[in-house]
């Protein structure tokens, strides 16, 4: 992409998805980051991401990047140092770099759209001052069954052998 200006030559600007479609057709069971922002070019990463009924992604800290998230649907709790939140459709979070955070979802699970500033592809050596690894511990969860795979180079759920999502 060629940058003029600010803008990016070749983007195309526009809606590229339907959340309440895709969360419509997709079965409830679904779980994991069940959508991504993929256009070239952007400054901006999205996921919509669904914990099932009583999973809890657990404590994360993002040293470099804020994190906004989205409730779209479900209810749960988010936990930071300040203690806990209840999350219910319509909340907005904010998560400011260096925020101590986890989320549980409630019975009828979670779901959450969740953008940050695009981090740059990591290279030999770890992390650069200006991103790290994928935020908190996404890349991890299990699309079939929600849960959190413990071993960072986990490639296949330990409890339904689903493929985790790689980025």
């Amino acid at each position: 992409m060629v940058v003029d200006g600010d803008a990016v030559r070749g983007a195309v600007p526009g809606v590229p998805a339907r959340l309440t479609e895709l969360l419509r057709d997709l079965p409830a069971s679904r779980a994991g980051a069940l959508w991504r922002l993929d256009q070239e070019g952007r400054q901006l990463d999205a996921d919509l991401v669904r914990l099932t009924a009583g999973a809890e992604l657990g404590a994360c800290v993002e040293p470099h990047l804020d994190l906004l998230l989205y409730v779209t649907d479900g209810s749960g709790e988010l936990t930071t140092d300040g203690g806990p939140q209840r999350l219910e459709p319509g909340a907005v979070v904010w998560l400011p770099r260096g925020t101590r955070w986890a989320l549980s979802a409630g019975d009828r699970g979670l779901v959450h759209l969740s953008a940050h500033r695009r981090r740059p592809g990591l290279g030999i050596g770890g992390a650069s001052a200006d991103g790290g690894e994928a935020p908190c511990l996404l890349d991890r969860v299990c699309p079939g069954c929600g849960r959190l795979a413990t071993e960072s180079d986990a490639r296949f759920c330990g409890r339904c052998g689903d493929r985790l999502p790689t980025d």
